[in-house]
């Protein structure tokens, strides 16, 4: 099938990074989000990411002008039913999306494609939920969604194999590289990332090396251009937490267990970047490392 119109449901950074590339591609994209607000916020994010992008020639002006005519807005989940292809990047809690999809799906034109942004949630077990378990798949986005050049494609046990080729074709169309990941805990890069991450902060809980020495160690010592406790800043400690509790409850092995001191820090409502302070202050000039 030839998908033209995309829904995009959610938008916060991954929901409004991923409408930026959309329309950039050419797609015409109705997002949504609970409030207004989150909606006009959104807007103002993909123009100010889109006008960077021009003042870097990365993109023509014209260009940009025309990608944002194509972004559409609704307070109204039902709106996006009528879409080619649905991409819901809410919450990352599985009752949450649960509820979006149920809400949605008598809205859904037959053929509608479904998909799910979740970076560690089963595909089979959301697509269960559903009507239309063959036309449903895990469709993983990096963040920043603009820059980066990977989307993971994950295939539920029922996913067809039309539906997975009119994902890979709209990922060609963007210009990014798809990897096909199984259907089990953390796919490809979360699976390989996160307990990256989660043995950093052993390392700082243990004591074996503070923020600063432990993030340069692995910048200067494995040439990786963020440090682990920085990368988790930036994506989200609370993210991060959850991601390690679907390894280690789906899993069940113990390599997977989530560090004490990153539940600690989520507790604290020290979440990272977004709230300020993580493994580091972001409230000052500088980020000072908090331990």
């Amino acid at each position: 099938m030839s998908i033209q119109t995309i829904g995009v449901i959610g938008a916060g950074q991954m929901g409004n990074g991923i409408a930026h590339v959309m329309a950039l591609a050419g797609y015409d994209v109705l997002m949504t989000d609970i409030s207004q607000e989150a909606l006009d916020a959104a807007l103002a994010g993909i123009d100010g990411n889109m006008a960077r992008q021009v003042s870097r020639g990365k993109i023509a002006e014209a260009d940009m002008t025309a990608a944002m005519k194509r972004i559409g807005t609704t307070l109204a989940l039902s709106d996006l039913g009528a879409s080619d292809l649905v991409i819901e990047a809410a919450t990352e809690r599985e009752s949450v999306k649960q509820a979006i999809f149920e809400d949605l799906q008598p809205h859904l034109q037959p053929h509608t494609i479904l998909t799910s942004n979740t970076s560690s949630i089963s595909i089979t077990r959301l697509a269960s939920r559903t009507d239309r378990p063959e036309r449903f798949m895990g469709f993983h986005f990096m963040n920043p969604v603009p820059v980066m050049q990977l989307v993971e494609l994950i295939r539920g046990i029922a996913t067809d194999e039309p539906t997975y080729t009119a994902c890979r074709e709209v990922v060609d169309r963007l210009g990014k590289t798809a990897a096909s990941a199984e259907d089990f805990p953390g796919f490809i890069v979360n699976r390989i990332l996160m307990p990256m991450i989660n043995e950093a902060v052993y390392t700082l809980y243990e004591g074996v090396g503070n923020v600063q020495s432990i993030d340069q160690s692995m910048k200067l010592g494995a040439n990786h251009p963020m440090g682990p406790l920085e990368l988790a800043d930036f994506i989200g400690l609370d993210t991060c937490l959850a991601i390690m509790n679907v390894l280690h409850d789906g899993l069940a092995d113990t390599k997977y267990r989530p560090c004490p001191l990153l539940t600690k820090y989520v507790e604290a409502g020290w979440l990272g970047r977004k709230t300020q302070r993580g493994f580091y202050d972001y409230r000052g000039e500088v980020p000072v490392p908090t331990r």
